[in-house]
């Protein structure tokens, strides 16, 4: 008896060392069945090969790790090979590519002191650009991208997590997070919200050491007098979003506040609003990317008038 075909196929693709193997882990820790730099000709055999018995057939979905280094890579036949993949047998087979900058590569490689598989005697700038000029037709193909520029592994995990764990959920899953622009935009983020216009807690000697998590600071930023109107509305518009992204399909959505430092206004605007979505029911994911960072008078810019 052949192999019952796979409901959902994932190939999951992108630059060497952007976090392949931190996706395929977090998607086997999910259920997934994962294989890891299997040459797409073997494809069909793993496909049709005969199921243990007792086993559940094709309830896991299929994760297939593949890169420029893998046996046989063309970028162009992978393509030609999915599209035929889907017409003959009816998978669904989706991409993921990782994307990541080439200097936060070389950065990455230095550190693990790991030689680029397209540069194993040159420099690795010279294997991440032959090896983007590769994948640029799966890039282009690819119908989900995630840039893990500023994730770390963890960052990673937990957006895979959130991502394909919501697949039978019913609607999408949400991360809340805070941030300072003094450190850029969170580059995965689907909805900014900019908290600078509120009073900053950073100029008042007292609070500065706090953070939005502590009640002191959180009574200051709420006495601002654009404060009520400015949340009552933002939590209009995400009440009135929400909804419709869950009637597109859309499996997440990341909404990120952002203030100056990143460690006052927006970290207490974030908790309020996923305590007003937990209040209408949705399951909010807290993070605050900056929360850790040291206090710095040059990151928060002049004082407001009043030493605010």
């Amino acid at each position: 008896m052949s192999r019952p075909r796979p409901k959902q196929i994932l190939l999951v693709t992108g630059m060497s060392g952007a976090g392949k193997s931190t996706v395929l882990r977090t998607l086997e820790d999910l259920g997934w069945e994962t294989v890891d730099n299997l040459p797409l000709l073997l494809l069909d055999r793993l496909l049709d090969t005969a199921l243990p018995e007792g086993s559940e057939g094709d309830a896991r979905p299929l994760a297939l790790g593949m890169g420029a280094a893998t046996r046989g890579f063309d970028g162009e036949s992978i393509v030609r090979r999915i599209k035929k993949l889907r017409e003959d047998h009816g998978h669904d087979i989706g991409t993921l590519f990782l994307e990541c900058t080439g200097a936060e590569l070389e950065r990455r490689y230095s550190e693990t002191r790991r030689r680029h598989p397209l540069a194993q005697d040159r420099p690795a700038a010279d294997g991440i650009s032959r090896e983007r000029e590769l994948l640029m037709p799966l890039r282009r193909w690819s119908n989900r991208l995630i840039d893990t520029t500023d994730l770390s592994a963890q960052q990673l995990a937990q957006e895979i997590r959130s991502t394909f764990s919501s697949a039978q959920s019913g609607g999408p899953t949400l991360s809340v997070m805070s941030f300072g622009y003094a450190r850029g935009i969170p580059r995965n983020a689907d909805l900014v919200f900019d908290m600078r216009f509120l009073r900053n807690p950073h100029w008042v000697p007292h609070l500065r050491p706090g953070t939005g998590q502590d009640a002191d600071v959180s009574a200051y930023i709420a006495e601002d007098p654009a404060y009520d109107a400015a949340m009552r509305q933002i939590e209009d518009l995400l009440l009135l979003l929400l909804p419709r992204y869950r009637a597109e399909g859309k499996s997440y959505v990341t909404i990120a506040f952002g203030c100056t430092g990143g460690r006052h206004r927006s970290v207490h605007v974030a908790e309020r609003i996923a305590g007003r979505l937990r209040e209408a029911g949705f399951s909010p994911t807290v993070t605050h990317r900056d929360l850790q960072t040291a206090p710095q008078d040059s990151l928060e810019g002049a004082p407001a008038a009043g030493g605010e």
